[in-house]
């Protein structure tokens, strides 16, 4: 035998499963193998290996996909199976997939698992917005008391006990926040909220305007100095 010959290779018509139990796709594997050691292979057709070997990494990565997106599961195998790998010493390999339709009851079990999956996503995407719901308006003191009172109107005695067990109760992260806007975002507020006084705004505004100074924000500064500066009785807001 001699080495560095390239030998073709097919698999005709194989039935591989899907990522779906009892839903398969209908595979198509042409390929080549060579020989690149100077000594005789041991097996007697090298083609027996280098067929099982395309045959395994397919099956593979097509259980990792739906027979309902046909097109990126051929290309996820043949990302794979396009490149020379070698399965054994002195053994390489390369294949190419081609996906043919999936049998009628096939793509029936797919579409019907595909609905199945779309409803629980649903029901629990519903879940989490309405937990995530529930816990600011438990975190709020103000939007709690008028929740448990709209709730339970007989037992408002209750709701000191309510407050203490929720201490330390996070508003929710939105989705969309990155942890440093989301730690700002949740700081400020509880910030503000905490200021109670004329006081206490002034002497937070004045930090503000000098910190926006610091970083050179002179727009964001101008508007804080306005902020700072209550207007007159009577006169027009800029």
């Amino acid at each position: 035998m001699r080495t560095g010959v390239t030998h073709p290779l097919a698999l005709e018509g194989e039935r591989m499963a899907s990522r779906i139990t009892g839903v398969h796709f209908t595979v198509r594997i042409t390929g080549a193998w060579r020989w690149t050691h100077s000594e005789p292979p041991e097996h007697r057709d090298p083609a027996v290996p280098a067929r099982d070997y395309l045959r395994r990494q397919a099956a593979r990565v097509l259980s990792q996909h739906s027979i309902l997106d046909r097109a990126a599961a051929q290309d996820a195998t043949n990302t794979i199976l396009m490149r020379w790998s070698r399965p054994l010493p002195g053994l390489e390999v390369f294949g190419e997939v081609r996906l043919g339709a999936p049998a009628r009851n096939d793509t029936a079990l797919a579409e019907e698992h595909a609905r199945r999956r779309q409803a629980v996503d649903l029901a629990q995407e519903e879940e989490l917005a309405r937990l995530s719901h529930l816990q600011r308006v438990l975190a709020d003191s103000d939007l709690r008391r008028v929740w448990w009172t709209a709730r339970f109107p007989d037992r408002f005695s209750s709701l000191t006990s309510l407050a203490e067990a929720l201490q330390g109760l996070p508003v929710p992260r939105e989705p969309n926040d990155d942890d440093i806007r989301g730690d700002i975002r949740r700081f400020t507020d509880r910030l503000v909220t905490e200021l109670h006084t004329p006081e206490q705004r002034q002497l937070f505004l004045q930090a503000f305007v000098h910190s926006l100074g610091v970083v050179g924000q002179k727009d964001l500064k101008t508007a804080a100095t306005r902020w700072q500066t209550p207007p007159e009785p009577g006169s027009v807001p800029t």
